[in-house]
């Protein structure tokens, strides 16, 4: 499917995690899914928003035929979405973590809307962190027919014809290029393999912002995701005279891990941060660079997760409505794209989604709606 770039798209991150892998069984306990820790979040202190509850308890799973995946595509697309950014798991010696309902996707036409993937190439841990303490699966980057198997699988995603595309060329998300070594020859091999399965014009968008502020490999790459609010706060501690050097070295290579070594883990506390100082900083950031590409979020609270996590404070439909507005103009008059990757359709083990819930019910994808069917 062709992103029309005389309008504005919206395109929202898809977190398939919503059925049982025995991965997931070993690591967590029986029958776990993303709804095990949502259902088990307890507020941690007064006024916290905890436990988010989907609206008529509708805790699905996506091992259904495809019929959750319908009905998400519908009420999606209704409300102005362009399509789903789906995360796809693939890891050393081709292991595939979370693949059914994607496989399913691909299989049923019924699930009727543009997508895109996403590849999450962090190790899968029982962290949430992505760090490399308790790897379930790890990645390895220095076999190149481990690289040409997982190329050869992307594409046929490619093949559909919902897959999306931008001046006929079809999009991939990578998510964390930082973990890669050798970086330069390992996207030159992907795109090798890509040419020899038919798709040799491939956008390659980067999503982490960790990558972002080293700025001698960007050429390596077509695009880079404002991906909120990760963007927003690793810009805030870059932009930190006293924590240059902590950046670089540690957070770079560390995602959100805050401390050095499992001694200071103990001493972590809840981060809370304020949702519009965010936003704020996200419509006030001046665009100096065609590679950008604009981004937003809806909430964040990773407490169900991590409760010693990132929260944000004075997120509400209402903010959300305005910050949104906002968002949308300064995409069409600033950008070179005219693109929002919102973060997210369904994480709600982040307490960032879309998704009706018991509180706000379709308040958020209103605000969508509102402004992107106005463009």
């Amino acid at each position: 499917m062709e992103i029309d770039k005389n309008k504005l798209n919206v395109i929202t991150f898809y977190l398939p995690q919503y059925h049982e892998i025995p991965e997931n069984n070993a690591a967590f306990g029986k029958g776990f899914t993303e709804w095990t820790n949502v259902r088990k979040a307890k507020p941690l202190f007064e006024g916290h928003r905890q436990p988010r509850v989907p609206k008529d308890n509708n805790y699905y799973c996506l091992l259904d035929n495809g019929k959750t995946m319908e009905e998400q595509a519908k009420l999606a697309k209704a409300n102005g979405i362009t399509g789903f950014c789906y995360y796809h798991y693939y890891f050393a010696h081709g292991k595939k973590l979370l693949e059914k309902p994607l496989e399913e996707m691909l299989a049923n036409k019924k699930i009727d809307i543009p997508f895109c993937l996403c590849w999450a190439n962090e190790n899968w841990t029982n962290k949430w962190d992505g760090g490399d303490n308790g790897v379930i699966a790890y990645q390895e980057y220095d076999k190149l027919e481990d690289i040409e198997e997982h190329v050869k699988y992307i594409c046929e995603f490619m093949k559909d014809d919902r897959y999306m595309t931008l001046d006929g060329k079809p999009i991939f998300v990578l998510y964390r290029p930082d973990l890669i070594p050798h970086l330069k020859k390992y996207i030159a091999e992907m795109k090798r393999c890509f040419t020899k399965y038919g798709f040799g014009n491939v956008l390659f968008f980067i999503q982490q912002p960790f990558y972002y502020f080293e700025k001698k490999n960007l050429k390596l790459f077509d695009y880079y995701i404002e991906y909120e609010p990760s963007y927003s706060i690793i810009e805030e501690l870059h932009e930190s005279k006293s924590l240059k050097r902590f950046i670089k070295k540690i957070l770079i290579k560390l995602h959100f891990k805050r401390f050095l070594d499992k001694k200071q883990d103990k001493n972590r506390k809840l981060t809370i941060r304020d949702y519009d100082k965010d936003w704020n900083r996200i419509l006030n950031r001046k665009i100096n660079s065609k590679q950008l590409v604009s981004g937003g979020f809806i909430d964040f609270d990773n407490t169900p997760r991590v409760k010693t996590g990132v929260m944000y404070k004075g997120a509400n439909p209402e903010k959300f409505d305005l910050y949104f507005g906002q968002l949308c103009e300064k995409t069409l008059k600033e950008y070179s794209l005219p693109i929002i990757f919102l973060m997210a359709w369904n994480e709600w083990g982040e307490g960032c989604y879309l998704e009706p819930d018991e509180d706000y019910d379709t308040a958020y994808l209103s605000s969508i709606k509102k402004y992107v069917t106005k463009k």
